[in-house]
């Protein structure tokens, strides 16, 4: 049932966590502003995401969250919810459940709490179930359900947002300069990596797949990733006779973004990139191996019709009997089917 509101409010919302997590909440930004033109609408996000909100035109202010210096320990938490009360909001929408935003919106005496039944759920004054981790729809549909007490409905057309600034373009194009990357073919972005090892297809065959678009569309293809990533991507560069350019660590995110825009299709296992990709109109081949409910790719595939989605069919076989990953068993055939048939699409338009 909606609760009574001003006409136009100070509105919290709160996402501390990964990078494509953070991408998928952009809807949410949108909704409460067409619904409430007039407020004044803010985000807590982590410091070193700060570029992904960027100039985001649903957003009257960013607050940065220094989880990793500032506001570490305690009363660190203790004062950043301080200068929240300060602030003065009327309403906070946590998109993720954690004990630290939720006592933060409680510390900082913000009337209308909202968020999931987990994690000091009791400092809130709108519990939503924590749904989730059934799996059964996409990120950014279960969270414009949060929404619904501020008579909020979830919108058919879900969109995410993802800034491409002058700063990060000239960037980019000052890099891959430096390092004499062509431009003269289409770049495919790989990125071999994932958050887990259970996420990532093996580096042998995305430098196999490498080949064979290549020998097929001849093209330049560029590595992503962390520094950490860089054994990776040298697995990949040695499985493959097309050319690869090492961009892993160089990145900041916004540049990340710039280099999407610029690419003709990325191939990626299921990590933050898809989601900035796919915000950005670019073409996204994603490949999911894990099928635990919550984790799997109904959860968190890209948004967009210019995606596509990579993963082994096990609709025959009974969900006590599944493993937790797949990703072995995807074979470069899958993936290049795949993107044979975005590419032919894209083709068409």
């Amino acid at each position: 049932m909606p609760i009574p509101i001003p006409e136009n409010p100070k509105i919290l919302v709160t996402r501390t966590d990964r990078i494509g997590d953070l991408v998928l909440t952009t809807p949410v930004f949108k909704a409460l502003r067409e619904r409430f033109p007039g407020a004044w609408i803010a985000a807590v996000i982590f410091l070193e995401h700060r570029e992904i909100l960027a100039g985001n035109p649903y957003l009257d202010e960013v607050i940065l969250y220094d989880k990793q210096g500032s506001e570490k320990n305690f009363w660190g938490a203790f004062w950043f919810a301080q200068k929240l009360r300060k602030k003065k909001f009327n309403i906070v929408i946590h998109c993720h459940g954690t004990n630290r935003m939720h006592m933060a919106g409680w510390f900082a005496r913000i009337p209308v709490r909202i968020g999931y039944a987990r994690r000091a759920a009791w400092a809130l004054t709108h519990v939503h179930p924590y749904d989730k981790k059934e799996g059964k729809k996409q990120e950014a549909e279960y969270l414009l359900e949060l929404l619904a007490p501020l008579g909020i409905q979830p919108s058919r057309e879900v969109r995410t947002f993802f800034p491409i600034t002058h700063r990060a373009e000239r960037s980019l194009e000052n890099l891959f300069l430096f390092h004499k990357i062509p431009q003269n073919l289409p770049w495919i972005v790989l990125s071999p990596s994932a958050s887990d090892a259970t996420k990532m297809w093996p580096a042998e065959r995305f430098g196999a797949l490498a080949t064979r678009i290549h020998k097929g569309t001849p093209s330049i293809f560029i590595a992503i990733g962390t520094k950490e990533d860089r054994t990776i991507v040298e697995a990949l560069k040695r499985n493959t006779t097309a050319p690869v350019f090492d961009m892993s660590g160089r990145l900041s995110l916004g540049m990340l973004g710039a280099l999407f825009k610029k690419s003709a299709l990325l191939v990626s296992n299921d990590s933050g990139p898809v989601h900035i990709a796919a915000a950005v109109g670019t073409p996204v081949v994603s490949i999911f191996g894990r099928y635990e409910s919550g984790l799997g790719p109904c959860r968190w595939r890209p948004l967009g019709d210019q995606t596509r989605v990579v993963a082994k069919d096990v609709s025959a076989i009974p969900e006590t009997q599944r493993q937790f990953t797949y990703i072995n068993e995807i074979s470069v055939d899958d993936v290049f089917q795949a993107v044979s048939e975005l590419t032919t699409k894209a083709a068409k338009r």
